[in-house]
């Protein structure tokens, strides 16, 4: 595997992303200044896989509603669930109110700074402890999501694609970043946003970029990806969609509903019927003694 290239001389590319995240950046809520490290954890869970567009009005309302990790844990799972929406992937909601909990319990309903204590909440994984300790408490620390491996397999190992992800990820980011703490902190989110607008997958904007002629990928001659194919993730007529639908039904029920009240959520009955078992097992949905379904009390 290609190493890391050495610097060019001039401005550090690291710098030259920062500099140009000063004047492209998008203007999101959770990133100004004052936002503390629980907006920044809620913000967090709820943009995994979900566009920022759908992500912004749901965070805003659950900082007005949950403004403290205990004030979420107080909240009924029902509750959590309901004003999840449409997200998607709602057992982030519940795993959210599961570290909620966990942080009000054994951390003064301060969410903690240390990457390891982080990573010890139920449901916080090593993207999410690095990315709260580095945008919440402004941490030098790597923060690797599929947006930036794939700007630092363009510009750092001249492949059009990132390589599975590995250990050496973090170690690849960290030293594309400023000397300067500062500055290697705005670089940890600047490396993301180029990811986002401008190092897209497929057909990336390189006339955009701010570190197009030092892009090893590009200087190569932008060879295309000679891996397995990117598989494209459906979501029509798929379980997930079931499931959503299942949950609508339930979301809008002021009161247990019987078997018969799904139906209208998925006309195959089979598949209806294991998307609604899974629902169980998931904990986003309660059976009740007479055979009736809600969310969880």
């Amino acid at each position: 595997m290609t190493s890391l290239p050495t610097r060019p001389p001039g401005p550090d590319v690291g710098d030259v992303v920062v500099d140009w995240f000063a004047t492209a950046a998008r203007d999101l809520p959770w990133r100004r200044p004052g936002v503390d490290a629980w907006a920044v954890l809620v913000s967090e869970v709820m943009l995994q896989q979900t566009p920022v567009a759908r992500v912004e009005p749901v965070w805003r309302e659950w900082l007005e509603r949950w403004p403290t990790p205990s004030a979420l844990a107080a909240a009924s799972p029902a509750e959590v669930i309901r004003a999840w929406g449409k997200l998607g992937y709602p057992r982030r909601a519940l795993r959210l109110r599961d570290a909620a909990a966990a942080i009000a319990e054994r951390h003064g309903d301060v969410v903690p700074a240390d990457v390891t204590a982080l990573e010890a909440l139920p449901g916080i994984g090593t993207y999410t402890a690095r990315a709260v300790a580095c945008f919440g408490y402004g941490q030098r620390q790597p923060v690797v999501d599929t947006n930036v491996r794939r700007v630092v397999a363009r510009l750092a190992h001249g492949r059009a694609e990132a390589a599975p992800a590995r250990a050496a990820d973090l170690s690849d980011v960290a030293a594309l970043a400023p000397d300067d703490d500062a500055r290697a902190v705005r670089f940890s989110v600047a490396v993301m946003e180029l990811g986002a607008l401008v190092c897209v997958a497929g057909t990336p904007r390189c006339g955009a970029c701010p570190v197009r002629d030092r892009c090893a990928w590009r200087l190569a001659g932008s060879p295309p990806h000679d891996g397995p194919a990117r598989r494209v993730q459906k979501f029509a007529g798929t379980d997930r969609q079931v499931r959503g639908r299942l949950l609508d039904i339930l979301r809008a029920a002021s009161e247990p509903v019987d078997a018969a009240a799904l139906e209208p959520a998925w006309d195959d009955a089979v598949q209806r019927s294991r998307c609604l078992d899974s629902l169980l097992a998931d904990g986003l949905v309660e059976q009740t003694e007479d055979d009736l379904f809600q969310l969880p009390g």
